[in-house]
């Protein structure tokens, strides 16, 4: 062209061309091309490659616009479709990088992830790699930041003191394993399976995963590496460990935590996520689905991690008697961990029967599940009657608990002053529906409250049950849960809820006096690692020697009540009685609510909205999801309003994070309850999306 080099004013040439500007940057390079606005993307970057006549396998790149933060993905979209003119620079960079994820056992690995994926899309490749079933329920978070560590040094040696030599695995249907370890080269397979008719993922001797890689894995690039820190649990090293994590001090520290969250919406890139960045995996919507030991020993492996570290870590509160509990599950499911990966054998020999039998019982599920018991009759609505201490606390009160006869029927419970007056007019009568129900147990102390919160026109009304024993609190508190949900003692699930408080309760018993230590305990036990800081605090100015002892000893005679499990009873167990926790499931964020003068916080759950007093965290108004009609987002103030079926609509602004973030929990929720097992485990991306984008 006679004319192509006389460049005009406007930075165009004579002939209509102009200069685009692209980074390559697997070879540090700047190129520059001449284009006109009507080429497509895939014409340029394959003029790019021609250009750069370098022999690569150039099929992961894609264009990449720095300035828009969006990958250029429509190859047929011409540049002035993308709005691209010659002040743009591009990016011509792999779509698959390095992250670094930690995953909720706190170890580290390296990961290749499609980083113009969604992150939703992103974390389900990365499930089915790992053989981790529901992928949904989990998600990516930012690494929370200590305020009290400003020294960047610190963090990077955390991260190394925790490093593991493991795989680099790339989720996809040809993964290529880069060996971080001694033994280096490359294999070629297909992602990991997690169908329902895959070979149990467990020994049906102990309970423990199977040795042989296959079986948790499949084809899984893992089989070829070390899956052990995915399926087995490991005990923690030294109280050290434990000392260098981040613990949230308080309510505000928790919804801090949640700004990190990712948007399930858009890529890692769009982000602004750098390769071989440390992003944490972690379960985000605590609604575990069908979680069965057999074909879930990762998912449970993993689901126990996280709640171990949330206990250690004191992000969720627990009493004394409940660590206990937790520390000498710890310590059962870490010498059955030790055992099973030096290939011992145990002595129990169990039929696989009856071990599905037993984890059939024991599969968790929120809202209960059936079990092998044989079904009372369904043609009548089972009712609770007894005598029940009740009490209506209130400022500046000096009366106690009043003894009624207390009737509980369908979803309501009825006072009288006595037995006799039964079929009169009651003292008092509540309906649960919608309440907020909350154990208060002492089993040393011989104490079984129930705490209720009842919504009611301009708030929430409080009272307490007192029960008796631990039989009578079992029923009453799964009638109670029950109620709260709008379900009755009817219920397919009432009978699992009473079996699974008394298991829980049973679990925490002592012997009456632990104090009492005859001589040192000569153990394997490590109880700094066992307990949460706080316990260990109690006896500061106890001697070192001593508190080791008198912890030491608690822990193994919580132990006794637990020694018969086997190791995935156990850790299924654990998993149970951190749901069983009055916390389990919230996830807090700062909030200022309309008509509000002061910052409070709005904890979200799998099936309500509860509006928390930021000091104390206890609860003032509760939302049930099932009565919702619909959420929306002003973006421009960023205000989230929900609006409810009889009641006012609820309006507040997140002040610490972005609204984004508590639009997605509330919409996320709601896709997983729309899950059913008749779906053959396939999900509906494109639905997720529309409840939780907030564009689509």
């Amino acid at each position: 062209m006679a004319l192509d080099g006389i460049r005009m004013p406007d930075g165009c040439y004579a002939d209509g061309t102009w200069e685009l500007k692209m980074h390559v940057t697997d070879l540090h390079r700047d190129v520059s091309l001449r284009v006109t606005g009507e080429i497509h993307i895939g014409g340029v970057m394959l003029k790019l490659v021609e250009k750069l006549d370098v022999k690569k396998d150039w099929s992961d790149h894609a264009l990449w616009w720095e300035k828009k933060k969006t990958w250029l993905l429509k190859t047929h979209w011409t540049l002035d479709k993308y709005g691209i003119q010659a002040d743009a620079r591009l990016l011509f960079t792999p779509q698959h990088k390095i992250l670094r994820l930690q995953l909720p056992n706190m170890k580290h690995m390296k990961v290749k992830v499609n980083f113009s994926d969604r992150v939703f899309k992103a974390v389900s490749d990365i499930c089915k790699t790992f053989n981790i079933r529901h992928p949904e329920e989990l998600s990516l978070l930012r690494k929370p930041r200590d305020p009290k560590k400003k020294k960047k040094k610190l963090d990077d040696a955390e991260e190394d003191t925790l490093e593991l030599e493991g795989p680099l695995i790339t989720p996809g249907s040809a993964s290529e394993v880069i060996y971080i370890g001694p033994v280096k080269g490359s294999i070629y397979s297909s992602p990991g399976l997690y169908s329902k008719t895959m070979t149990p993922t467990y020994d049906s001797r102990d309970g423990s995963p199977l040795s042989p890689t296959s079986a948790w894995f499949g084809d899984s690039p893992l089989s070829e590496g070390n899956p052990s820190i995915l399926a087995v649990s490991q005990p923690i090293s030294s109280p050290e460990v434990l000392a260098k994590l981040y613990k949230p001090q308080s309510l505000l520290d928790k919804a801090k935590i949640n700004q990190g969250w990712l948007d399930s919406s858009r890529s890692l890139m769009e982000q602004d996520v750098k390769e071989n960045e440390v992003l944490l995996l972690r379960f985000k919507y605590h609604s575990f689905f069908d979680l069965n030991p057999k074909y879930d020993a990762i998912r449970v492996n993993q689901l126990y991690e996280q709640a171990k570290w949330a206990i250690l870590l004191e992000e969720i509160e627990c009493t004394e008697e409940e660590m206990m509990m937790f520390a000498a599950l710890q310590y059962h499911i870490n010498k059955l961990s030790i055992m099973s990966s030096d290939n011992h054998m145990n002595n129990s020999e169990k039929e696989v029967d009856e071990v599905d039998a037993a984890l059939s019982d024991l599969e968790i599920t929120l809202e209960g599940g059936k079990t092998s018991n044989t079904l009372g009759d369904i043609t009548s609505i089972p009712e609770l009657a007894d005598y029940v201490k009740v009490f209506k606390p209130k400022k500046l009160t000096l009366k106690g608990y009043k003894q009624y006869w207390c009737t509980f029927k369908d979803i309501t419970i009825s006072c009288y002053k006595s037995r006799e007056e039964a079929h009169g007019t009651p003292a008092h009568q509540m309906n649960l529906r919608g309440c907020e129900v909350t154990p208060d147990v002492n089993i040393s102390g011989q104490k079984f409250n129930i705490k209720l919160l009842i919504p009611v026109a301009d708030g929430m009304n409080e009272i307490w049950l007192r029960c008796d024993n631990e039989k009578q609190y079992a029923s009453w508190m799964a009638a109670c849960r029950l109620a709260s949900k709008g379900k009755t003692m009817a219920d397919s699930s009432y009978n699992l809820e009473v079996q699974n408080i008394l298991s829980f309760l049973k679990m925490q018993h002592m012997n009456p006096d632990p104090q009492m230590i005859a001589e040192p305990i000569n153990t394997d036990i490590n109880p700094e690692c066992l307990v949460s800081p706080r316990y260990l605090k109690k006896y500061k100015n106890k001697q070192p020697g001593y508190i080791r002892d008198l912890i030491s000893a608690r822990i193994l005679e919580a132990h006794q009540n637990v020694a018969q499990m086997s190791l995935i009873e156990a850790k299924m167990r654990f998993i149970q009685a951190w749901q069983s926790l009055p916390e389990f499931g919230i996830t807090h964020f700062l909030a200022k609510f309309q008509g509000g003068k002061r910052e409070e916080l709005i904890g979200i759950t799998y099936n309500r909205l509860i509006r928390m007093d930021a000091s104390t965290g206890d609860a003032i108004k509760t939302w049930r999801f099932s009565n919702m009609k619909q959420w929306n987002v002003n973006w421009e103030i960023k205000m989230v309003t929900v609006e409810f079926a009889d009641e006012p609509s609820l309006s507040f602004i997140c002040t610490e994070v972005d609204c984004k973030v508590v639009h997605e929990f509330i919409g996320g929720y709601i896709f997983l309850s729309t899950r059913a097992k008749d779906q053959n485990e396939s999900l509906d991306e494109e639905m997720f999306y529309k409840l939780t984008s907030g564009w689509v």
